[in-house]
């Protein structure tokens, strides 16, 4: 039996390992990297080793060192999690040869499904070997990994080769393996895929279906379990090919095998040989726990000739640290509190207090709702994702709100296009419109009308905030009766909590302070001076970082003085694990070239300046 076991692995995921093993009695060693020192996992497993070096290329794609830090540690069992190591062939064999239980496939089923060229092979497919514009558009795909890394979508044929470019660099980078293979572009299609668990005897469940449409950068947002209208026909149709799928390399442990649902026909895209990030909703559907399975398969546990049945429905939302409104851009900076009201199961590899860092993928936490049906479900993570308290930087707490309350959504007709389609609508800022003047009163509580720098006591006080991208300014009195402020009666203000009644109603306004930034409940501000800072100011033109990352390259041939057209990407940052392009704004020159290949850069920081030519 398995008595200690290492996750080669980092943050969420391997904190829902230890939370397994710690119900079964078993002892935990985690691997983390310098940035990881103090991370959660690190900090709750019950032996941590460390991985030199900040890098995945360093520190969790280093499958020796990996299995280094097992055998120190004296582990017996090495789980590997999802990402980084988790399907690859070479990484299993080594951990079986260092006479360790592997909790996964059989190197040699990982060999033939891991590899999606290896895979549609296997299916009766073939990628594309030449590229002609009757084919476009097309899908450029890593062959390792997943998780929407390495992947883009050509529409121009001149795109092509900058594009594989970039998917090359993105997959070595995620996966330590750059080869990417191009396939069409199916669109307007559902992306459903369903569970497997198979043991070492024979037997294979399938675990009812997923529909995880709702992506951004081909990285799943939102999932679902069972994919919701499908006629029966199809689920079955779905099932039988998957368990086919397994059954034709033998296979042993948790996987998924992903089809694309267009007009009625299932297109099969490939197979996960791990487990999936959205896996909670499968648990909660039919109440089993798939890591506890996972490592009762590798001790060679019989699994019953039939899975158990299914009850009610489950929805997954994942957070990220990121900005929709701002192509996605990745956020880093100190997550204070993070939160969710009761009845909601939270996966997270965060605490309060963390950092959240440029290294590593932009996940925060994932937030599963159960419930008897997909409409109460839907309702109840809406509601506590409003409800919860995410205090720090930027997220899509708002977009997944949205989302889930979208008609589309809601009526089931959604596809891998949603957020093409409506992602102006669902980022277009909404905030509470009396959020800053509860700052502006809790922030004046208890402070003297005749002390500090302040106006004369008739006169209006006045407070600026940066409120979902806009400025706010608000105006309020000190009187002898108390705080006022025009339209809104103040019931009571402190600096924890605010009471206004607007038209005649109440409203409570919790506030949580750090530094600078407030948080009102789930609206986030930053309180700005009275005067603005005129060195601030930037020219125009500059192209400034969007987020924390490194420069991985610079346009060939790029230099001070060279014409640019409007559009023409410059500079490509790395952040989280994801390439992001920096265009010039408009047609003009480069006067200026601040950015290198391998510059470490901060947010706000002045890569480039386009001078716009002058009008004719």
């Amino acid at each position: 039996m398995i008595r200690t076991l290492l996750v080669a692995n980092r943050g969420e995921i391997a904190c829902r390992v230890f939370r397994t093993c710690g119900e079964l009695g078993i002892r935990t060693v985690a691997v983390h990297s310098d940035a990881d020192e103090n991370a959660l996992h690190a900090r709750v497993a019950d032996a941590a080793v460390r991985l030199p070096g900040s890098a995945p290329s360093e520190t969790y794609l280093r499958g020796d060192l990996i299995v280094k830090a097992a055998l120190s540690a004296g582990a017996d069992a090495v789980h590997p999690g999802y990402g980084f190591l988790s399907e690859n062939a070479d990484f299993a064999r080594a951990v079986l040869d260092a006479g360790l239980v592997w909790v996964g496939p059989p190197p040699e089923a990982i060999e033939a499904m891991a590899s999606k060229t290896r895979a549609k092979k296997l299916m009766g497919l073939e990628p594309l070997s030449t590229v002609t514009a009757d084919d476009l558009p097309v899908l450029v795909k890593a062959a390792a990994g997943g998780g929407g890394r390495g992947m883009r979508v050509v529409r121009e044929l001149a795109e092509l080769d900058a594009e594989l470019t970039a998917a090359r660099a993105e997959a070595l980078s995620a996966f330590g393996d750059g080869e990417v293979f191009v396939e069409p572009y199916v669109e307007g299609g559902r992306h459903v895929e369903v569970q497997i668990l198979a043991d070492a005897h024979g037997t294979v469940w399938a675990l009812g279906t997923r529909d995880c449409s709702l992506q951004r950068r081909h990285q799943k947002v939102i999932e679902e379990a069972p994919a919701p209208g499908l006629a029966p026909a199809l689920v079955a149709e779905l099932h039988e090919l998957a368990v086919r799928a397994a059954r034709a390399v033998d296979y042993v442990g948790a996987g998924t095998v992903e089809f694309l649902i267009a007009d009625g026909k299932a297109h099969f895209l490939e197979m996960n040989t791990r487990l999936q990030v959205e896996h909670p909703v499968t648990e909660a559907v039919f109440d089993i726990d798939l890591v506890a399975l996972q490592l009762q398969v590798a001790e060679g546990a019989v699994l019953e000739n039939d899975p158990p049945r299914a009850r009610g429905h489950a929805i997954e939302a994942r957070l990220y640290a990121e900005d929709p409104a701002r192509a996605w851009a990745p956020q880093t900076g100190t997550l204070h509190r993070l939160a969710v009201p009761e009845g909601v199961r939270l996966d997270t590899g965060y605490t309060d207090g963390d950092p959240i860092g440029i290294h590593y993928d932009p996940m925060l936490a994932k937030a599963v709702a159960h419930a008897p049906t997909r409409a109460e479900a839907l309702r109840k993570l809406s509601g506590a994702l409003e409800r919860a308290e995410i205090h720090g930087p930027v997220t899509n707490r708002d977009l997944l709100v949205r989302s889930l309350r979208h008609p589309e959504f809601t009526g089931a007709r959604m596809d891998t296009g949603f957020y093409e389609r409506h992602l102006e609508v669902l980022t277009r800022a909404a905030p509470d419109p009396y959020a800053p003047l509860a700052a502006a009163l809790s922030d004046a509580h208890g402070r003297s009308r005749f002390g500090g720098w302040r106006n004369l006591p008739s006169q209006p006080q006045t407070k600026r905030y940066l409120m979902g991208g806009t400025e706010h300014e608000v105006h309020y009195r000190h009187t002898r009766d108390g705080l006022t402020a025009e339209g809104v009666r103040v019931v009571h203000a402190d600096a924890r909590l605010v009471v206004l009644e607007i038209d005649g109603v109440r409203r409570k306004f919790e506030i949580s302070r750090y530094g600078d930034q407030l948080h009102v409940g789930p609206t986030a501000l930053t309180a700005l001076p009275r005067f603005p800072d005129p060195t601030t100011q930037q020219a125009p033109g500059s192209l400034l970082a969007p987020m924390p990352g490194t420069v991985v390259r610079v346009a060939e041939g790029l230099t001070t003085g060279a014409a640019v057209t409007a559009g023409q990407p410059l500079v490509w940052l790395e952040a989280m694990k994801m390439e992001h392009k920096i265009s010039a704004p408009t047609e003009g020159i480069l006067s200026a070239l601040h950015a290198a290949p391998g510059q470490q850069v901060e947010v706000g920081t002045l890569l480039a300046v386009v001078q716009p030519n002058e009008p004719l």
